[in-house]
């Protein structure tokens, strides 16, 4: 039985999350502050952390991070409100595998819960070099993970595409730059399924994620003995992927020493275990990704200047979805199909209305925030065509006024958002006013109570 920890200050969430889960054949235990979900994560081993960002003694990132060091192999999903999406994407920097936004609605969590437990198997599959399991295939004596890579239908996706036929039959390494979201990894797949490696390991490491007391031995192995732990000699990732392409995420938290044993890999195709005495000749492809300036970060003394001229003979840019505009449509049409067949449901499209937001909005995840939005879309919807009301809030209120010359229409627009503003702060100033207690709350804003959860569900207020 697959095991869950819950960590939310909410207790009634997580008694609500607790049955819910346990019915679905899960073990579930539940934490309610940080610090106590930490205590859990030393004594037992989870398959999955589902965790809220917001919590009373600890950041969410803080807490990622402290996960990590406890357990790197442990899945984390993050729970946060819509409104905080671009801070539950930055997660993904830091190890992080999805998030899911409240209001939680139990077919998208089960589902979001299923997947990412199922990557991250078939990540540890392809790291330990066990058996095949579900989504991973065998050939040529090694395991390698099958991927669908989908090309978008703007200039800048087609140009990407070229430049992936042209790179991939050589050696040469690559630089993927591109905000988080925007497909880096399935490029780097693409670029390995391409090239003469296609029949070897391809392993992806999210250097972000890797506790940095840890980074050393995930990458480059260890032997029994050589630090606290070490209770067994443990391959590298390096080591794993040999002949085929190893594609490091987040090049930039790499630290100086890591930093110094990569140059050595790339320059004298050898690795020498933690512990180690005998170097292990390799032959790895390196492809590394990032969001950030790496130029930027040689001139503070971030990344060895060697080092980035080793990675960079070949640099490929991904914009992001907001500046690909004919992409848009075209990848809510295939997470539509997504989503429909995960869910067994039918939906057939999109109102011109909904294609209109999806045009204005910012897309702070990308390509990951357009799936998530668009498989709740489906979940939510209950005619052919998903409608603006199942759209999250923040992102319904992009939507532009139907006519620019009608001065009516605009004056209404914004009047309903200066009215939706005002309403949802009135609310949210109560309830900090009276420490949350709903209650009291519902008295003083005059409602019943059934009305005030409506509008915190409507508002996305946590509560």
């Amino acid at each position: 039985m697959q095991r869950i920890l819950v960590i939310d200050d909410d207790k009634d969430m997580c008694l609500v999350l607790s049955r819910f889960l346990s019915k679905k054949n899960y073990s579930v235990e539940v934490a309610h502050s940080g610090e106590e979900g930490l205590k859990r994560l030393r004594v037992t081993d989870f398959d999955l952390v589902l965790c809220d960002y917001k919590l009373p003694d600890v950041t969410g990132i803080e807490l990622l991070q402290k996960i990590k060091v406890l357990n790197s192999a442990v899945a984390v999903i993050i729970i946060t409100g819509y409104s905080d999406v671009k801070t539950a994407v930055e997660t993904f920097r830091y190890g992080a595998n999805d998030y899911v936004t409240k209001p939680l609605y139990p077919d998208e969590l089960l589902l979001t819960i299923k997947e990412t437990i199922e990557k991250n198997q078939i990540k540890l599959h392809l790291e330990n070099g066990a058996e095949p399991v579900s989504g991973i295939k065998k050939t040529n004596g090694t395991v390698t993970s099958t991927f669908n890579f989908v090309v978008g239908k703007s200039t800048q996706s087609q140009d990407v595409q070229r430049y992936i036929e042209l790179i991939a039959p050589s050696d040469m390494s690559v630089i993927i730059n591109g905000e988080t979201g925007t497909g880096k990894e399935f490029v780097a797949q693409s670029i390995h399924k391409f090239s003469k490696r296609s029949g070897f390991p391809f392993m992806a490491i999210d250097c972000g994620a890797l506790p940095k007391e840890l980074a050393g031995s995930e990458l480059f192995g260890h032997i029994k003995g050589s630090f606290t732990g070490a209770i067994t000699d443990k391959q590298g990732s390096f080591e794993i992927a040999d002949g085929g392409t190893i594609f490091l995420d987040e090049i930039g938290n790499l630290s100086y020493e890591n930093q110094v044993k990569l140059l050595r890999v790339i320059q004298e195709r050898k690795i020498k275990r933690i512990g180690a005495t005998k170097d292990i000749s390799i032959d790895v492809r390196i492809i590394t990704a990032t969001n950030e300036n790496l130029i930027k970060a040689v001139k503070e003394g971030k990344l060895r200047e060697d080092l980035y001229h080793r990675l960079n003979e070949f640099k490929i840019q991904l914009a992001p979805l907001r500046e690909r505009k004919d992409d848009i449509v075209f990848y809510a049409d295939y997470f539509l199909q997504k989503a429909n067949q995960s869910l067994g449901k039918s939906v057939q499209g999109f109102s011109k209305e909904v294609v209109s937001i999806f045009s204005s909005y910012h897309w702070h995840g990308n390509l990951r925030e357009l799936n998530n939005v668009i498989k709740r879309a489906v979940l939510l919807s209950t005619g052919a065509l998903i409608q603006a009301e199942s759209l999250p809030p923040e992102l319904a209120q992009t939507s532009p006024v139907e006519s620019e010359g009608n001065m009516i229409h605009e004056s209404v627009g914004l009047l309903k958002s200066i009215a939706w503003t005002a309403e949802r702060q009135a609310i949210k100033d109560v309830l900090e006013k009276v420490n949350f207690n709903k209650s009291k709350a519902s008295e003083l804003l005059s409602i019943d109570r059934k009305t005030l959860y409506n509008k915190l569900r409507l508002y996305n207020i946590l509560a």
